[in-house]
């Protein structure tokens, strides 16, 4: 059947067929647990989030985008959240519900991409990333943006751990569509992501992540930008 450009989403999932398919590319990703993936190996939270909880955050209902293993997920239950957390990765989700189990926390995992999750609008008090955004194209930037715009309650806010560019490079918009390649992930410098989130959230810290051993009960890596914003009104 000829593929035709009718309307916005036809021009997004056009551009998406420029780059990797990646729900295949996360089930191969998470296939094998005992990989030297730092975050594979720490089941601790990320060390911004547990500082964040200890200067006051306590939302009641949370949504986790991107939510890997379940690390943080499982850190924010057992603080009392009602989290939801999503991932593309049927593998992840499976590892994540295996983690809950163990410590009895009831999560909403749901194995579904962002971009066609169905929620409640402006339900949420808090929308947690890590890691999930530097690996988004630019076209769809656009929609996570208004995604969280429409997630959040008013006063929300959002926090956020991405590449920078020491995490990967910092390739240009133009690039990534030349090239049909993120190249592992986009790195971002301050003044590139903040420009992205500066018309619709005001941004309460932002800072470069701190290192954590990965023998240390928190996750942290310093290639890393960690951020927490409130939606305006």
């Amino acid at each position: 059947m000829e593929k035709k450009i009718l309307n916005y989403e036809d021009l997004l999932v056009m551009l998406d067929d420029f780059l990797r398919e990646p729900k295949e590319f996360w089930d191969t990703f998470y296939e094998d647990r005992s990989k030297d993936i730092p975050f594979f190996k720490v089941k601790g939270p990320d060390e911004n989030l547990v500082e964040y909880f200890s200067k006051g955050l306590a939302p009641k209902k949370v949504l986790e985008i991107g939510s890997g293993p379940g690390r943080n997920a499982i850190y924010m239950a057992q603080k009392g959240c009602t989290v939801t957390a999503l991932d593309i990765s049927e593998k992840a989700i499976k590892w994540a519900r295996e983690r809950a189990s163990k410590v009895e926390v009831e999560i909403d995992f749901q194995c579904a991409s962002l971009f066609d999750f169905e929620f409640e609008p402006h339900s949420y008090d808090f929308v947690y990333d890590c890691g999930m955004f530097h690996h988004i194209a630019p076209h769809r930037r656009l929609t996570y943006v208004e995604i969280l715009k429409k997630a959040l309650k008013n006063g929300g806010l959002f926090g956020i751990v991405c590449f920078n560019t020491e995490g990967a490079l910092a390739t240009s918009d133009w690039d990534i569509y030349n090239e049909r390649s993120l190249k592992g992930g986009i790195g971002y410098t301050e003044e590139r992501l903040k420009e992205i989130f500066n018309e619709d959230f005001n941004i309460i810290d932002f800072r470069r992540m701190n290192k954590m051993l990965q023998s240390d009960e928190l996750f942290g890596e310093d290639f890393l930008w960690t951020s927490l914003m409130q939606i305006k009104n």
